[in-house]
């Protein structure tokens, strides 16, 4: 009979156990998800921000007239990342289409250096907050630098398609999940959380895969 009892203790024992081990990673799910949600959101709120202002279509736009370009890298920068990336400043004085705003401190990141007397096509996303403060805001324009931050706007699509369903349904996109894929995408499926994220994720690809290919050729 003690044998009986104490087979019965450790039976509850380990019941008790994986329903403690299952309700955290269904928590780890829906943080996991949630982390997704956000990094989605984050996505296509920058590349909408960034696109806008290098299609030309938000800021102000003109001109400006390279003086110099020096190239930094950080100084913990390792040598690949040396040669792949080329942060390069290029400064000189910012004319506006209409003629109403200069800015002799403005300054703008690019990919290249610029030789001395080289006009730059810029928005002024933020003013100088006086005329000799060089606090102001420019990013260089061009419609194929904008359609690849369009199609990062798009990628934050998948990432918030893919947040919303481990959201809901729990499971953990990550190590083990408490939700099997199947159950989850089952359940998913009862309401309306599947048709959104199938479309989410869609339009996220389609529009992604698009931006990019129209950029090579713009």
């Amino acid at each position: 009979m003690a044998r009986t009892q104490g087979t019965g203790s450790g039976t509850g024992a380990d019941r008790s156990l994986a329903g403690l081990v299952g309700r955290a990673f269904g928590r780890l799910g829906r943080a996991g998800g949630l982390v997704f949600l956000l990094a989605g959101l984050v996505l296509s709120g920058w590349g909408a921000y960034e696109g806008a202002y290098a299609a030309g279509w938000a800021g102000t736009r003109g001109t400006l007239t390279v003086q110099q370009c020096d190239v930094s890298y950080p100084n913990n920068a390792s040598r690949s990342s040396r040669k792949n990336r080329r942060p390069v400043r290029c400064e000189g004085t910012f004319v506006s289409e209409d003629g109403k705003s200069t800015d002799a401190n403005a300054a703008v990141q690019v990919r290249q250096r610029y030789a001395q007397g080289t006009e730059l096509a810029v928005q002024q996303a933020q003013a100088p907050t006086s005329d000799d403060a060089p606090d102001a805001d420019y990013l260089q324009t061009g419609m194929d630098r904008a359609w690849r931050w369009f199609g990062a706007f798009f990628g934050g699509w998948v990432l918030t398609g893919l947040g919303v369903f481990c959201l809901v349904s729990g499971f953990a996109p990550f190590g083990r999940s408490r939700i099997s894929f199947d159950a989850a995408w089952e359940a998913a499926g009862r309401g309306a959380t599947r048709a959104a994220v199938l479309g989410m994720i869609g339009v996220g690809l389609v529009g992604a895969g698009v931006s990019f290919l129209i950029s090579y050729f713009v």
